[in-house]
This record gives structure tokens, C-alpha cells and sequence, in this order.
């Protein structure tokens, strides 16, 4: 994705303000009070709406009701941030977004924590499985740590199943859909089939590489295929109906 960072949603208040509006309100402004949807009429206050319903009447902005409520932070400085903060295939530290924005670094930080609260999805078990008839839900497990070498003697482990030091993280993708990641003990057929059981639909096709863990952890779905990474099998054509089979995550987990 590429986008003019000098583009005046992100320098200019008023212009940020009308392209929020347009973004929230495609079809005028709603209530958020009471949810009246196009009975709003603009105050002698730039930005400021006022409901017209009879058992309302009360002020707004496009602000209200989001994550930039209540805060004295630029809108267009928000938007600039958010852009940062979703746009950067690798992530963007608070430091970065600090240089980057010209802000204090305790105001990144709480930016940057703001925003990525509101793009946390419910709990899982509250907004459902993944997968069902005719969907895949790929799944890995990798080790996530630094190297043992790069740290001070004293801190180094020498134990431990899996990579040294490390700790393993399973992920689910539902192919065109959600991504969910649990950091679990170990990675064995024990920790990941209730992770499995719980967060996947049984009617769905599980796709994995080939580690032993698997076979036995997804015989109460409807199907399970795998990739063979030892011989740098990552996409196969055929398969589960019109999908390639990708490997869930770049490093090798099995």
C-alpha cells in the first residue's frame, strides 16, 4: 500500500476532520447518542453537530463514540499515526512513531496502545470459530525469541523442549478470514488439540505441514492435508477445492 504522506488528511485538521466524517458518515451523520441517522444539523462550532431528534438535541462530533475521543491530539495526527501503525509490514516501534510524528515519545506510546487496542479483535469465543463447510484453516506452530548467543551468560537457558530458549506460539488463518495466535507450554499433540477443538468449526479442512503432531489432532474435522517443508514444499497446486495450500508462518515450526 502506498499513500502521499504530505497529503493534507494528514497535516491539515479541517481536511482530516471531512475525511473522517466521509469515512464514518458515508450517508450524513448519525447520533451516536441516540443513533438517529441524517437528522443532525451543523453548530456555529466547526466540526460540532447537533441532533435534531426532539428527545436528544445533543452535541457531537465525528470523534465521538471512537478511539480519538476526548483527546487533545490532532485528528490529522491520529490518522497520520494510524496509517503508520497499520501500514508497516514489520510494525513501528513508539520511538519511530515519536520521531516520525514530532511528538513526545509519551504521547506515541499512548497512541500507539490506543490504537492497537480498538484493532484487537473480542475474545475469541465471543465472536465465534474459525473455518466451516467448505473453508480451510491453515496451522503452524513456530519458537518466537532472541538467539542465546546474543544474550549475557547469566541469562542463557539450556533446557528446554523445542529451540533453546524459545518459546512456542501456535497460529490459526482461516483462509480469506481471522488470524489467531496462542503461545502455548510446548508444542505436542496434548496442548494443541483442545486449542484446535475450541477455535475451529469440525466441518472445517485443516491444512498443516507435516509434523507428527497433527494427524492425530485432526481427525474430528472434516479433512486434513499437509505440505512437505523438508523438500521446500510450500504451495501445491490441486488440493481442497480452489485454494493453493501457503505455509502459515515463514519460519519452519514442525
Amino acid at each position: 500500500m502506498t499513500c502521499d504522506l504530505t497529503a493534507p488528511i494528514f497535516t491539515d485538521e479541517d481536511a482530516a476532520r471531512k475525511h473522517f466524517e466521509t469515512l464514518r458518515w458515508p450517508d450524513g451523520p448519525i447520533c451516536p447518542h441516540c443513533g438517529t441517522v441524517g437528522s443532525a444539523y451543523k453548530t456555529t462550532k466547526t466540526g460540532v453537530y447537533r441532533c435534531a431528534a426532539r428527545e436528544c438535541r445533543k452535541d457531537f462530533t465525528v470523534r465521538v463514540g471512537t478511539l480519538f475521543e476526548r483527546s487533545h491530539i490532532a485528528l490529522h495526527t491520529w490518522l497520520f499515526a494510524t496509517y503508520l501503525l497499520t501500514s508497516s509490514k514489520k510494525g513501528m516501534s513508539s520511538h519511530q512513531m515519536h520521531r516520525m510524528l514530532g511528538v513526545t515519545y509519551k504521547t506515541a506510546w499512548f497512541m500507539t496502545h490506543r490504537i492497537r487496542e480498538a484493532m484487537r479483535e473480542i475474545h475469541p469465543t465471543e465472536s465465534g470459530p474459525l473455518g466451516g463447510q467448505n473453508k480451510v484453516v491453515e496451522v503452524d506452530e513456530t519458537y518466537v525469541g532472541g538467539k542465546e548467543a546474543n544474550k549475557h551468560q547469566s541469562r542463557r537457558q539450556h533446557r528446554g523442549r523445542g529451540p533453546v530458549g524459545k518459546e512456542p506460539v501456535v497460529t490459526l488463518v482461516e483462509r480469506e478470514g481471522k488470524v489467531r495466535s496462542f503461545h502455548v507450554a510446548n508444542a505436542t499433540s496434548r496442548t494443541l488439540k483442545p486449542i484446535l477443538k475450541e477455535q475451529i468449526d469440525a466441518a472445517t479442512h485443516i491444512m498443516t505441514d507435516e509434523s507428527a503432531i497433527y494427524p492425530s489432532v485432526t481427525r474430528e474435522f472434516a479433512g486434513h492435508s499437509t505440505v512437505n517443508h523438508s523438500i521446500d514444499e510450500y504451495v501445491r497446486d490441486g488440493g481442497f477445492s480452489h485454494t493453493e495450500v501457503h505455509p502459515v508462518l515463514t519460519g519452519h515450526g514442525g
